[in-house]
């Protein structure tokens, strides 16, 4: 089976769940810079979930490079993670409407969670079916940013109904984490390469 549909496809989802991210977006009531301030946590939320999904496009695009071979394992592991990030934009407006109150910023965190576990199950599928040798498997090695991410977003998760702040923050050390591109694939294609 040919990889580019599954491109394709992903590319879409994610081009719509920007879009529908950037609609939750209310003209200011006024005509001043007052105006704006209301909307901040708005803003702000949004800023975090676009990154977010611009690290999933990015990496979801280097890891979908070493693919060869695609099967229904992975077009249904797939379909899990763009599940999951289509959650991003009910979460980025909550949060944003209600100033990351404690809830809203558990479920946030659940949410981003619950697409690097998808983002796993992807990648482990697709190493699957390369095999153990594959590039994948060597570029990703000991996982150490996802072994990082899940412990950050658990213990933001466990902070979220005491301390949001702190949560908010872990979340934006994991997105910091991610935000260049995953440089493991890259190195393994310059070296094949040469």
């Amino acid at each position: 089976m040919n990889k580019n549909r599954l491109e394709a496809f992903s590319d879409g989802v994610l081009a719509i769940i920007i879009t529908i991210m950037v609609l939750e977006f209310k003209l200011p009531e006024g005509i001043d810079s007052n105006a704006l301030f209301p909307l901040m946590p708005k803003f702000l939320s949004y800023i975090l979930s676009f990154i977010y999904i611009g690290i999933y496009w990015n990496n979801h695009h280097h890891m979908l490079h070493t693919v060869r071979i695609v099967n229904g394992s992975i077009l249904w592991a797939n379909l899990h993670l763009l599940f999951w990030l289509s959650l991003i934009p009910f979460v980025t407006a909550w949060n944003g409407e209600n100033h990351f109150a404690p809830f809203p910023m558990m479920l946030y965190g659940v949410v981003l969670f619950m697409n690097g576990l998808a983002y796993f199950i992807l990648q482990n599928q697709i190493i699957k079916i390369a095999g153990k040798d594959s590039n994948l498997s060597k570029a990703i090695g000991n996982a150490y940013k996802e072994k990082a991410s899940v412990i950050f977003y658990s213990i933001a998760i466990g902070f979220a109904n005491f301390y949001p702040i702190i949560s908010g923050i872990l979340y934006i050390l994991v997105a910091l984490l991610w935000l260049v591109p995953d440089k493991r694939i890259e190195r393994i294609f310059t070296n094949d390469n040469h």
